[in-house]
């Protein structure tokens, strides 16, 4: 751009700082972090076991301490089960998770893109109820069907956060049992076993990326190590998650 000549020098300068506003970056205000709950692994009365048809080994959960600091255990032995916790909450009023973890191994035969493969050292679920008043006709006879076998509803669908065996191109995968069961890989094969990983998720976004779709709002938290189908055996750990949204301070 060539200034009229009529400008002065302070005339440009000025101009020049006009710019500067109008194309900064926005300003970005700090933020306060809202907690909903914390889970710091002094022990397990806030979680429930889930146990899953003609699979009679369980995987071992158990709270550890060390240096001060409680954690998760869990030990998959061609195994598989769950831990659900107990609470559940509204993911558009608290859309964050964050969670520090960590594993010994991977499985060498473990891929999420096959049935035999699908089983991970560490994952940790976000299980989004089903709700018969957003249901269509025939989804809602389905569920109740369901719910006639087993007590309650099954799950609408879920985000699984991995820690996968080997690496992927895909930021999200879905599952080869179900397509309501979507796979987030968050690390990937071997270079960081055995040292503490920390994630930090928003779970709206992610299932809006994922489905495609919004979720429904309640959800609650489950944690799995399984390894029923490839027959290894692995050690994995967790330290604490939270739940939490975040708040500006301006």
């Amino acid at each position: 751009m060539v200034f009229p000549a009529y400008y002065g020098r302070m005339s440009i300068r000025a101009c020049v700082c006009l710019l500067a506003v109008l194309f900064a970056p926005l300003a970005t205000f700090p933020q306060e972090r809202e907690i909903l709950f914390r889970e710091d692994f002094m022990d397990l009365e806030n979680w429930k076991p889930v146990y899953f048809p003609k699979i009679k080994k369980h995987t071992a959960y158990t709270t550890e301490s060390h240096q001060g600091n409680t954690f998760l255990r869990a030990q998959s032995q061609a195994s598989a089960s769950a831990l659900v916790f107990k609470q559940s909450f509204n993911v558009y009023d608290y859309s964050r998770v964050t969670w520090r973890w960590k594993t010994e191994t991977v499985y060498k035969k473990g891929d999420a893109k096959s049935k035999s493969g699908d089983d991970y050292p560490i994952r940790v679920y976000i299980v989004f109820a089903f709700d018969p008043q957003a249901a269509g006709f025939l989804e809602r006879i389905k569920y109740k069907a369901a719910k006639l076998l087993y007590g309650e509803y099954p799950p609408h669908s879920s985000l699984n956060y991995i820690w996968a065996n080997r690496e992927y191109a895909e930021r999200v995968i879905t599952n080869t049992y179900s397509e309501r069961a979507k796979m987030i890989p968050l690390q990937m094969g071997g270079t960081r076993l055995g040292t503490w990983q920390t994630e930090d998720v928003h779970i709206v976004d992610d299932y809006r990326k994922a489905f495609r779709t919004d979720p429904p709002s309640i959800a609650s938290i489950a944690i799995m190590n399984d390894s029923d189908n490839t027959g290894e055996h692995s050690v994995s750990y967790i330290d604490s998650i939270e739940v939490y949204r975040l708040h500006s301070t301006e």
